[in-house]
């Protein structure tokens, strides 16, 4: 408790000129007494701290004072400075205010070392991320209209526990008031998106899910796919399916073992390889390629 009512005053000392040991007792709620130990006990540590008696006395820091030289390493502030940054970019605090002050006390400027961008290319999309952000940190209920992975538009009502990024791509966990049951949300199938005036109270969230981790929004079982990927789309093969390469061919191709839930995503994923993929195994999954290239084939007659 000490240690950390020395950091505070050391920082209040920071944003004020000076501020009386009646004031520091009343914000602490401690004797005058106790803080001028902690006084003795800041200027033992070697930072330049002095009181003032009198009208217009108190207790200040030398004009020119700077944290640097007195707490923390260089690398240590590079460090709190690059993580900051850091998370400034995926928007995880309001960290701009925290930088300049921080920056300022330390007498650097924060490099710009990580740039992050999580939208596509190809559109823009409405900003529902910060949306909820905002519903899990005020702990606002949601409600949305949601598209399933068999293209079933449902309305939901949840409380957003948790943004989750998995596999290029956001998802909401959060408990379904509907379902009474965690659930995982894809961000692009969420459409009108409304934060309610709705607040909800902590979940004993091990109690809803024993194993922690985020449930699927798969409902059919896995199957185990062996695929061989033409050398074209090599740039595809390093970019989703460098841990499961099983082997390379001497013509440059690949053969990839994986597993995946069956349903329609799976049968997207695979056709939009286009003619440079084939299915290996199983024999029911390359029947049902062949059967929806065929459709897509005749389709184009």
């Amino acid at each position: 408790m000490q240690t950390s009512r020395l950091f505070e005053i050391i920082y209040l000392l920071l944003n004020k000129e000076r501020v009386t040991a009646k004031e520091l007792a009343e914000r602490f709620e401690v004797s005058t007494r106790t803080i001028y130990r902690d006084i003795d006990t800041i200027s033992l540590a070697g930072i330049p701290i002095y009181t003032g008696k009198g009208k217009g006395g108190g207790i200040s820091l030398l004009p020119d004072f700077v944290l640097n030289k007195s707490i923390l390493s260089e690398q240590e502030q590079s460090e709190i400075l690059s993580a900051l940054q850091g998370l400034g970019q995926i928007q995880a605090l309001d960290t701009d205010n925290i930088l300049q002050k921080l920056s300022a006390v330390f007498n650097k400027t924060a490099a710009k070392w990580l740039e992050v961008d999580f939208s596509d290319w190809s559109f823009e999309q409405e900003d529902y991320w910060s949306s909820f952000k905002t519903a899990i940190l005020q702990k606002q209920i949601a409600t949305f209209d949601y598209y399933s992975t068999y293209s079933q538009k449902t309305h939901r009502r949840a409380e957003p526990i948790q943004l989750w990024f998995k596999s290029k791509a956001w998802y909401l966990k959060a408990y379904d008031l509907d379902k009474e049951d965690l659930r995982l949300f894809k961000l692009t199938r969420v459409r009108n998106l409304e934060i309610t005036d709705e607040f909800f109270g902590e979940r004993d969230m091990l109690a809803i899910s024993a194993t922690g981790k985020p449930p699927s929004e798969h409902q059919k079982p896995d199957v185990n796919l062996r695929l061989l990927i033409r050398s074209e789309m090599a740039y595809r093969v390093l970019d989703e399916f460098a841990s499961v390469v099983e082997e390379q061919t001497k013509d440059g191709h690949y053969i990839v073992s994986l597993s995946w839930p069956e349903d329609n995503w799976v049968y997207g994923m695979i056709l939009s390889f286009g003619e440079y993929i084939e299915v290996l195994e199983p024999e029911h999954m390359r029947n049902i390629i062949r059967d929806k290239a065929q459709k897509i084939f005749e389709t184009y007659l």
